[in-house]
């Protein structure tokens, strides 16, 4: 996610010396079985898990350009391992959540999980396409700690042990585009500007967004940013002059509300709209909030945290009750659909009275229609798919809990219907 082709080379190498750095450092360290005993209650355990005690790990960023997001992730999922606990956690265990912050940072996140690695079970959250994309292949072959990432890139499909939750990026696009061409005015023979960033993430926002403007007869202008571009002005500028009748923006919430407030500014009244992780409410109370909200919308792999369903509205009041001072957005439900999801997975595995790494992924591998609380129902048996193709449609609105209503519920496009990812 670097600006320019000497950059993504620079990314690229760094993130590959760490991995093969991390790899050697464990490669002595047995799998498949060494170190696995069977535990109380006659259960098989192996890294993470003792007879008091299952403990996950959060690769989270606080202080980088998901700060607010991951702040949020974080905070649900540790509601979430109190709540369990309370309860009398699982399998008669207490679940340990150790959280790092990365800042977004490449280093920092390959040093964090290569330092709980022998340490949990898994993962609960892991933000940041590259960096999950930079250890998949070690995930794959000697770690199989299952990793459910706040991240949607199609590159993490494949592997039995890193599962998206919900629709890749692509897939998410494909879908954005068809809100536009549907109930947006854009039509075929237009221009579509796409503002992405560079990397895993916005690369593969930007492979949707072609496909669905070749389906569709679109020419796709595009603007590609890195993650600490927060002055969207240069962008706006190019797409006014290539005459865009509307925008896909696949970064995060501050350049999103860059894109939006400096369009209005200028004069380009177009429709935006972004990718789930193309925004937070905080954004609302800021000089943008007032164009973001006549303007701007944003696909999401879930129902809002404001939504109308039980599970969303038991999660507001705890969430609430838990941390009064901090407001709602969709990292809480990020953060609650992957820890949840965790959370029936070692159910499961303890039926089988199997707790180590391989015997929670086959559990997980068994929930093909897991049904979270926010609108989707996730199929997680097929490692090489996404677990939906469905999108919903956000539009920012200060006036509900969470900054955000719901404008086209779940769907999945014609276009995206037949897109292989």
């Amino acid at each position: 996610m670097n600006h320019g082709r000497p950059a993504v080379r620079g990314l690229a190498a760094a993130l590959a010396a760490l991995v093969a750095l991390t790899a050697a450092g464990c490669s002595a360290k047995a799998k498949n079985g060494d170190g696995e005993q069977t535990g109380a209650g006659g259960v098989r355990t192996g890294e993470g898990v003792t007879d008091e005690t299952i403990s996950l790990g959060a690769l989270t960023d606080m202080t980088g350009v998901y700060a607010t997001l991951g702040k949020s992730v974080t905070q649900a999922q540790q509601l979430y391992v109190k709540q369990v606990n309370a309860a009398g956690g699982i399998c008669g265990r207490r679940l340990e959540l150790t959280v790092r912050d990365h800042g977004y940072d490449p280093q920092k996140a390959l040093a964090a999980y290569t330092e709980l690695e022998p340490k949990v079970l898994g993962y609960a959250q892991f933000i940041g396409s590259p960096f999950v994309a930079a250890v998949k292949q070690r995930v794959d072959g000697q770690d199989k700690g299952l990793v459910l990432p706040q991240a949607w890139s199609a590159s993490l499909l494949g592997s039995p042990y890193i599962r998206v939750l919900g629709s890749t990026y692509d897939v998410e696009t494909i879908n954005a585009v068809d809100f536009l061409l549907t109930e947006k005015g854009l039509k075929a023979g237009d221009k579509l500007g796409h503002v992405y960033f560079e990397g895993d993430y916005g690369e593969n926002a930007l492979k949707g967004a072609k496909y669905a403007a070749d389906k569709a007869g679109l020419t796709v202008v595009e603007q590609k940013i890195k993650p600490t571009d927060n002055d969207m002005s240069a962008q706006v500028a190019a797409l006014k002059q290539a005459g865009v009748k509307a925008v896909v923006i696949s970064a995060g919430p501050r350049q999103a509300a860059s894109l939006v407030g400096v369009a209005a500014a200028t004069g380009l009244k177009v429709p935006v709209v972004g990718n789930n992780s193309a925004f937070a409410p905080q954004l609302l109370g800021t000089q943008a909030g007032p164009a973001l909200q006549e303007m701007y919308w944003f696909a999401s792999p879930s129902l809002p945290i404001g939504a109308d369903t039980p599970t969303a509205e038991k999660l507001v009041a705890d969430y609430r009750a838990a941390y009064p001072a901090d407001g709602l957005d969709n990292g809480i439900v990020a953060g609650w659909t992957a820890v949840s999801v965790f959370g029936e997975a070692l159910k499961k595995a303890c039926l089988a009275k199997d707790l180590t790494r391989e015997g929670v992924d086959r559990a997980l591998l068994s929930m093909n229609a897991h049904d979270v609380g926010f609108g989707m129902v996730h199929d997680l048996g097929d490692p090489t798919a996404p677990s939906s193709r469905e999108s919903v449609i956000l539009q920012p609105d200060a006036s509900v809990p969470g900054g955000m209503r719901t404008v086209r519920q779940p769907f999945v496009s014609e276009a995206a219907k037949t897109y292989a990812p």
